[in-house]
């Protein structure tokens, strides 16, 4: 599927192929539901092209535009979008036209089967869990044989406990589907979980696309490196000697990187939580790490098998330690801690704010 759209304040660029899952990962406002509108046909831009499979469903060089009953997506709406007052297996029997009327009851429940729902077949949607109705939505986009799957934050709804299962299994249906699927989130989590490739978007426009793994290792940005999990800290670079690049703090201290061909100027230090670790404030110095910032503990949250540790450095800073840690430090706020991490583990990148 290939999409390319330009109105106001979206211009963008996508392509992902059958079996696939591409992610768009922004803020609120971004523009990443307008772009499954503009694809489903339920917005119509100014200027672009979107095509699936060999066939194009809108062009306005070539007057193309077919309607949303044509181009036959999936769609997963954020509130899943359920018929309240109809059953499971007739939400389930409204994707399924061109099935005659008296099998329907049965195509509806051997579908809701596969999703582990035929025994709430007749079950109103007020009624199922989150997950259940996500499960219900997934059923019901998929009934019509779609060209393109289009979820719209399809884990939002979900409490954590059904979150990990629903990882698993929309992936599973989506390469089952082999249709191109496109999915928008807020969190780049859920995106590397899901998709095979994530786009970013900012301000309409996608900033950098790659697999998770490389969006996370090489920001191209600040905004890139924030949504991807890393710490941003921003300051004034300059060459430093043996090929190390400093970077004067603003609020104070130096952080070093051995980043190549870093850039210069006004810049944005990004580094992993889990690669910042804590020491007493009147520590000896020792080992290799050569980033070292006094620290004030803001914050203590446990987070699954790890501690995240809200730090102020001049500028905030976190984290990421184990109980065991914890308890040796007396992490709490207040406490004055210094902050170390190598140098080999700073990545500077351009701050993106012109």
């Amino acid at each position: 599927m290939d999409t390319t759209l330009r109105d106001l304040n979206l211009r963008v660029e996508l392509s992902v192929q059958a079996g696939r899952t591409l992610a768009i990962v922004g803020p609120s406002g971004a523009g990443k539901t307008s772009v499954l509108r503009a694809v489903a046909g339920l917005m119509r831009p100014r200027e672009g092209r979107v095509s699936c499979a060999g066939r194009t469903w809108f062009d306005t060089a070539a007057g193309v535009d077919e309607p949303p009953e044509v181009r036959r997506c999936g769609y997963v709406f954020q509130d899943y979008a359920l018929f309240g007052h109809m059953s499971a297996w007739r939400n389930v029997a409204y994707g399924l036209r061109d099935v005659p009327r008296s099998e329907r009851h049965a195509a509806s429940t051997a579908l809701l089967g596969r999703f582990g729902l035929a025994g709430l077949a007749d079950a109103r949607p007020a009624t199922l869990s989150g997950g259940e109705r996500q499960r219900l939505a997934l059923a019901r986009a998929l009934a019509s044989g779609p060209r393109a799957l289009l979820l719209d934050e399809p884990l939002s709804a979900l409490d954590a406990s059904t979150r990990a299962r629903s990882v698993r299994e929309l992936r599973s249906l989506a390469e089952e589907a082999a249709v191109p699927a496109v999915l928008v989130t807020h969190d780049f989590e859920e995106a590397s979980a899901l998709a095979d490739e994530v786009a970013v978007i900012e301000d309409g426009r996608i900033v950098q696309q790659g697999d998770p793994d490389s969006l996370a290792a090489e920001p191209a940005s600040a905004f890139v490196a924030d949504l991807t999990g890393s710490v941003v800290l921003t300051g004034r670079a300059s060459a430093g000697a043996g090929g190390v690049t400093e970077v004067a703090l603003d609020g104070g201290g130096i952080a070093s990187s051995t980043d190549a061909a870093a850039p210069t100027g006004q810049v944005a230090v990004a580094v992993h939580p889990w690669e910042v670790a804590l020491e007493p404030a009147d520590a000896a110095v020792e080992g290799s790490p050569r980033n070292r910032l006094p620290a004030t503990v803001r914050s203590v949250t446990a987070v699954g098998n790890r501690v995240r540790v809200g730090l102020d450095a001049g500028q905030p800073l976190v984290a990421e330690v184990t109980p065991a840690a914890r308890e040796e430090l007396g992490l709490r706020p207040g406490a004055r801690v210094t902050a170390v991490w190598k140098a080999s583990a700073t990545r500077i990148v351009s701050r993106g704010d012109g």
